[in-house]
């Protein structure tokens, strides 16, 4: 399956689709990642990964397309659910340089930036190890992709 929207549903008590994403979650505040919930998962689904990825971000920054502020996967598939500060899954790397969740900062004087968080159901279980890039992690489970779909929130530096 191509990278295209499922069914697959995704929401956070934190804030609503399009909406500001509270000053807790950011950088500017204690940097917690927000509680995440989804729902009618394709049938099959044995994994799942979660993504935050910042496209307003400079692109000349980092060479690359946005900035990716999280990138979580191994979740089982009885996962429907994360907490905030979640401790479950592997972390990967972040364009913080770190691994884990890393809240939205964007450049003093830039405007509202957009957040997509991405929940991706997978046809296997992964094992894959702590650390992986969003591209070294895409690589490894594009191949096993069922459904995805974003929740995106919204934040303005103070």
């Amino acid at each position: 399956m191509a990278f295209a929207l499922s069914t697959l549903r995704l929401t956070s008590p934190a804030f609503e689709d399009g909406g500001a994403i509270p000053a807790l979650h950011t950088g500017e505040g204690d940097d917690l990642s927000p509680a995440l919930a989804w729902q009618d998962v394709p049938e099959g689904t044995k994994s799942f990964a979660v993504i935050c990825h910042d496209p307003d971000a400079p692109l000349v920054q980092h060479g690359a397309y946005g900035f990716v502020h999280w990138v979580l996967y191994n979740l089982p598939a009885s996962t429907t659910s994360l907490e905030e500060a979640t401790r479950a899954g592997t972390r990967g790397k972040n364009d913080f340089g770190k691994t884990g969740y890393g809240g939205p900062m964007p450049p003093e004087g830039h405007g509202l930036h957009r957040y997509y968080f991405w929940v991706l159901a997978l046809d296997k279980a992964t094992g894959l190890p702590e650390g992986l890039k969003l591209r070294d992690l895409l690589t490894q489970i594009e191949p096993h992709l069922l459904g995805m779909n974003r929740l995106v929130g919204t934040y303005r530096r103070g």
